[in-house]
């Protein structure tokens, strides 16, 4: 690897914070993809299908580093991990599984702007210790759309 390389400026910050997001938005997109079968709000669903998209592709490029940084990626959750920001337990993950229609919107959404709020701290973390230029870009992205959804979310469950 170069020094000029954008691999090669990275610090334990910008691998923690790739290693515990990868697992956190494996959830998200979990609980996204109960919502086609799920879901009444056809709002819920786009929003579902929005989140998923986005987060798979934000897994492969954290995957992407984590190779390049010769760091191990993560596969599932391992059980002594510390607990993350946002994170559900088994427990509400069955609970959501379990839910249909409107009960399955309301909890949804409630579930998904507590686990929103957990990745934007970890966002603003590595925007503040990270060194990784391209995992900072990241993590800013990560903080502005999904406080915007949190905002998309709080309105949904309004109407």
């Amino acid at each position: 690897m170069t020094a000029g390389s954008q691999t090669s400026s990275f610090n334990e910050a910008d691998v923690m914070f790739a290693q515990q997001m990868i697992p956190h938005h494996q959830q998200a997109i979990q609980m996204a993809q109960m919502a086609p079968s799920h879901a009444q709000s056809p709002k819920v669903k786009q929003l579902a299908a929005k989140i998923r998209a986005a987060q798979a592709q934000e897994i492969k490029t954290m995957t992407s580093w984590l190779h390049a940084w010769g760091k191990p990626v993560p596969t599932g959750m391992p059980a002594m991990m510390a607990p993350m920001p946002g994170m559900m337990s088994p427990q509400e993950m069955s609970q959501l599984m379990a839910a249909h229609g409107a009960q399955f919107d309301h909890t949804f959404l409630q579930m998904m702007i507590r686990h929103h709020q957990g990745a934007v701290e970890m966002a603003k973390t590595e925007q503040a210790r990270g060194l990784s230029p391209d995992a900072k870009k990241l993590a800013q992205q990560i903080d502005t759309s999904q406080t915007a959804q949190i905002t998309q979310m709080r309105q949904m469950l309004e109407q």
